[in-house]
């Protein structure tokens, strides 16, 4: 009897089983998608070839999630397995999208399938070889969900169909440098290019945690809008300001950039842990307090106080465009009455005659215009103030404005309000 070895399977680009790995987590709920992408790239080390590929093929499947699902579903039971369904999602994105040759596509999906076992080989042959965009409709000309386009086109106007396309595009890196930072990369080669609120829009020549300027916190990742969240409370310098539901600190850099004396305040200990590190990077300070802002919160009065509210994140879905596959009515509905229980308890903290910002990175009405709103019908010794410093393009929203989300630019909801100078605290 003659032995006969078993054939090696056909290799396949290990970027693309990162990416669909990946994906895997994200469609499921299990992860964010920058975290996840994050993390699997620095496991994997892959080279900045492959990196890229993987994060177009993440990114670009997740903005284009509902016209690939109205694609694949015809073609699948309702019980195929979501190893499956990542992988056709992925390379369904390659076809269609990333216009990879069609061949290219099922030979390199195919090895995938049966080289890292997602999948049957023969099931992903037949559907990326059959595969074709699904007719024009509203779902798969914006890539959104209907109620959540109906929102865009009513804040945005004629805008809409502009920012549409826009979402589906990658995301730009925005960077606040030093002038030594600025120099630096350039020197490393990157390309460099001024943008809004004094970032610049950066094109990188290697990752950026493996810059100088990273490394030497000459350079702060932070989009265009929210740093004119930051500029809105104006000059900051030697004042005491109040940072509230700081998260990750990258508002609290910005403040204490400035010269401001910052007190940042979040509800997870782990935010804090996260601020910290990236505080020393940048060889800046801060306080923290660990405090749930839903309640009242003993502190003295600060004449600039920063609210940047917990929200749905629907103005940044070009850089998380997971949150339309997640986001719901009802969910916008509870995230305005969370925020508008936090209000009242940052504006107890402002000094008479100082200032109260209030930004969210969402588009929605209720979260942004409606919560104001309501605010200063039930505290009459607040009035709105125009927002100063906005370089950023923006449209009017009830007592604040809105940022435009084109060009790379997230979509903030910004409100400037002062305590009449005559009124009384507690």
């Amino acid at each position: 009897m003659t032995f006969t070895p078993r054939p090696r399977p056909e290799t396949f680009n290990p970027a693309r089983e990162l990416a669909v790995r990946v994906l895997l987590r994200v469609v499921a709920g299990e992860s964010f998608a920058a975290p996840a992408l994050d993390a699997a790239l620095q496991t994997a080390r892959l080279p900045g070839r492959d990196s890229g590929l993987a994060t177009h093929i993440v990114y670009g499947t997740l903005r284009h999630f509902p016209s690939l699902d109205t694609a694949l579903t015809p073609m699948l039971t309702g019980d195929t397995h979501p190893k499956v369904r990542a992988l056709l999602l992925a390379g369904a994105f390659e076809k269609l999208y990333l216009e990879t040759p069609p061949h290219a596509v099922v030979s390199e999906y195919v090895n995938l399938a049966r080289g890292a076992r997602l999948a049957p080989p023969g099931l992903v042959n037949a559907v990326l070889r059959r595969i074709e965009a699904p007719a024009p409709s509203q779902v798969t000309r914006t890539e959104l969900p209907g109620w959540l386009a109906d929102i865009y086109r009513t804040v945005y106007g004629e805008d809409a169909d502009a920012i549409f396309a826009d979402l589906l595009t990658p995301q730009p890196l925005w960077l606040s440098v030093s002038d030594a930072g600025f120099q630096s990369l350039e020197t490393e080669g990157s390309r460099m290019q001024p943008g809004p609120q004094g970032t610049d829009r950066v094109e990188l020549s290697r990752p950026l945690r493996e810059t100088e300027a990273f490394a030497r916190g000459w350079a702060q990742p932070i989009n265009p809008a929210s740093l004119a969240c930051v500029d809105a409370l104006g000059d900051v310098d030697g004042q005491r300001v109040l940072d509230l539901a700081g998260g990750a600190g990258i508002k609290a850099a910005m403040l204490a950039a400035r010269g401001a004396q910052v007190t940042s305040v979040d509800l997870l200990p782990r935010k804090h842990e996260q601020a910290s590190a990236n505080l020393e990077r940048l060889g800046l300070k801060a306080e923290f307090l660990t405090h749930d802002l839903t309640r009242s919160i003993d502190l003295p009065p600060a004449a600039h106080v920063l609210l940047d509210a917990p929200c749905t994140g629907s103005g940044t879905l070009r850089s998380h465009p997971e949150i339309k596959l997640r986001l719901t009515p009802e969910a916008v509905a509870g995230m305005a009455a969370l925020q508008a229980r936090m209000l009242p308890n940052a504006a107890a903290l402002v000094a008479p005659g100082g200032t109260l910002v209030y930004s969210v990175c969402s588009v929605t009405p209720q979260e942004g215009p409606g919560v104001v709103a309501d605010f200063l019908a039930a505290h009459p010794e607040f009035v709105a103030e125009d927002v100063p410093e906005v370089e950023v393009p923006h449209v009017p929203a009830g007592d604040g404005l809105l940022t435009v989300p084109e060009g790379g630019i997230d979509g903030f909801f910004i409100a400037r309000l002062r305590r009449r100078a005559d009124s009384s605290i507690g």
